[in-house]
This record gives C-alpha cells, sequence and structure tokens, in this order.
C-alpha cells in the first residue's frame, strides 16, 4: 500500500523486489484489496484547478435516521464525500459544483429532502490540503504476516 500511496505507477515487480516477496504475492495482494474494495485506484485532482469554481462542505441535520438520506445525496454526481457522523450534525457531505449558483441549486435540493431539518454550508475559500495517503501501517509483523481491518 505504502509503495502505490508513493508512486501509484510503481511496478509490482519494483514493489515486489523492494519488499522481499515475489511478484505474484504483489498481484495476488493488490487483486485482494481491489475484489474487497480496500483500495480504488483513481486519479486525485484539485476540483478548483479544472475550473470547479464552488466547493463546500455541508453539515446537514435530520429527523430521523440519516442513512436514506445519505443514501438519496450519495447518488449526486456533485457529492463526493457523504459520511454520517456523530455530533452537531448527522451528515457531512462534500460538494463539487460548477459555480456558486449551481452550489446554491444543490443545498437547495439538499434542504428540500423531506427528512432534512437544517443544513450549514461551509464554503471553500482555497483547497489547501488534500491527500490520501492513509495506509496499512503494520506495525510488530514479519514478512507475509497482514494486519488485521475492520471487515472493509
Amino acid at each position: 500500500m505504502e509503495a502505490l500511496q508513493r508512486n501509484g505507477r510503481e511496478s509490482f515487480r519494483h514493489i515486489a523486489s523492494e519488499i522481499g516477496v515475489s511478484e505474484a504475492t504483489i498481484r495476488a495482494r493488490y487483486a485482494r484489496l481491489v475484489d474487497e474494495s480496500i483500495v480504488q485506484v483513481t486519479g486525485v485532482t484539485n476540483p478548483l484547478g479544472l475550473g470547479f469554481e464552488a466547493m463546500a462542505m455541508v453539515g446537514v441535520r435530520v429527523a430521523g435516521p440519516p442513512e436514506p438520506v445519505a443514501e438519496e445525496i450519495g447518488s449526486w454526481e456533485e457529492a463526493g464525500y457523504v459520511v454520517i457522523t456523530a455530533g452537531q450534525f448527522d451528515l457531512l457531505v462534500e460538494l463539487v459544483c460548477e459555480d456558486r449558483r449551481d452550489l446554491l441549486d444543490v443545498t437547495n435540493r439538499i434542504r428540500g429532502l423531506e427528512a432534512v431539518a437544517s443544513t450549514e454550508t461551509f464554503l471553500y475559500l482555497d483547497l489547501w490540503k488534500q491527500l490520501y495517503d492513509w495506509g496499512a501501517h503494520v506495525t510488530g509483523t514479519t514478512s507475509g504476516e497482514e494486519g488485521s481491518t475492520n471487515g472493509r
């Protein structure tokens, strides 16, 4: 994982030689991680650099269970990140929109959902840091051992 996070185009052969296992082992581990939806291969972009002019995090409070609202908003193309949370908001939703008018339209769609009690929108002024470099930092294992996951 860490080798691919450093360089997503690194060859399996090089990774295998770097950690002292066979290329087949790396291929099998990679295939398992993809099959189990632990790893998703994608290019990470800065939406503001691609011409999207409005990004925001929206805190959503719902009346009732949050899962149906998360499911609905999660199906929208503008919603890049939807999480159910504990605390002040039931959901946090990251929106990426073409412009502020589009952002207003999407936040109005959220407010229009029957179970939504209230929202608070945090407009992004600049994208300062966006990293996806967390990984399986397994300590105290020997080569070939793997750490446990929480089923995801």
